[in-house]
């Protein structure tokens, strides 16, 4: 008798694993487009030093998944996001009512999370001794109406001024067409975009008479941890509000004139989130929103959405 029960327990408790077995998640068509497009990330390509740091730091708590970054331009991030292709993009403009009607009418729930403010900074050649510029100029120089750097500084032998952008469809260049243009096209006869932020420093470097506009987080000395040294290879300008800019007006971006309003050209940067699920794409989002986020976006050289700073007056003694 006991040798029966041992074999009707023993079925019963094989048999009672078959019903599990139809309980298996489908792998249908709708769940495959959503892991496809859940494996990455989108981003406009000048946010890549702060991006790629925040994942690395993510993807060592999420080891067991996998979230990638694809760097692009600021539309086809955007385009990507519409699309289904990707959950999450990284940009410096909020999605349009259009675009977040176009989602909710196709039952999706977009969200936008800032995560930081960004300094847009201005850059020339080391020998170029001319280092302040207002807005006002510099929006001058963008409509065309400032061709040489003789028209900005009379005393200047570098010749016309090389504008140079990191990509024409980029947020830079949206960002300086919305916010400094009014919507209207660049009218500069000497402007031009190469493909990346990198390229931009390495164009300015090597040209006596260029100009180039990238985004602060390119230009900070990486052995510098208080971030108050930008590279030794071109020269940041310090850019006024004022319709002179001297020494005493201008400022350059450095995390604490972001933070006070002092440096004029500042833009946010958003995470659009469009995920139908709490997955990789809404984890990493909301990392970036969290205190360890916060503090790589702080040692990038970025201003932290949530910052809270103090000043202080620091006398140095001159030996």
């Amino acid at each position: 008798m006991k040798k029966i029960a041992s074999i009707l327990i023993g079925l019963t408790l094989i048999l009672g694993l078959f019903p599990s077995c139809g309980n298996k998640p489908k792998n249908t068509k709708a769940e495959q487009d959503y892991q496809r497009a859940a494996r990455y990330f989108t981003a406009d390509e000048s946010f890549s030093p702060i991006l790629n740091e925040a994942l690395d730091v993510f993807s060592y708590s999420n080891v067991l998944d996998t979230l990638e970054a694809e760097y692009t331009n600021e539309q086809d991030a955007i385009k990507r996001l519409m699309k289904l292709e990707t959950w999450l993009a990284f940009t410096t403009r909020d999605l349009t009512e259009k675009e977040r009607q176009n989602l909710i009418d196709r039952s999706y729930r977009p969200r936008t999370i800032p995560i930081a403010y960004d300094g847009l900074a201005i850059i020339v050649n080391n020998e170029n001794p001319d280092t302040c510029i207002t807005v006002k100029d510099f929006k001058r120089i963008l409509k065309g109406e400032l061709v040489n750097w003789s028209d900005l500084y009379p005393t200047s032998k570098l010749g016309t001024i090389d504008v140079v952008f990191d990509n024409p469809l980029s947020s830079t260049v949206r960002w300086c067409v919305d916010s400094l243009l009014e919507g209207k096209e660049f009218k500069a006869p000497n402007i031009g975009a190469v493909k990346t932020s990198a390229a931009v420093i390495d164009y300015v470097e090597n040209h006596k008479n260029s100009l180039g506009i990238i985004g602060s987080n390119w230009l900070n000395d990486s052995r510098d941890t208080t971030n108050v040294t930008f590279k030794k290879n071109i020269t940041v300008m310090k850019v006024s509000r004022m319709d002179s800019a001297t020494v005493a007006n201008s400022w350059r971006p450095y995390q604490y004139y972001i933070y006070n309003g002092n440096y004029p050209l500042i833009r946010t940067i958003y995470a659009l989130l469009n995920e139908p699920r709490s997955g990789l794409p809404s984890n990493f989002a909301h990392f970036c929103r969290l205190p360890k986020g916060q503090l790589i976006i702080q040692k990038s050289g970025l201003l932290p959405i949530q910052a809270g700073m103090n000043s202080r007056t620091v006398f140095v003694n001159k030996q």
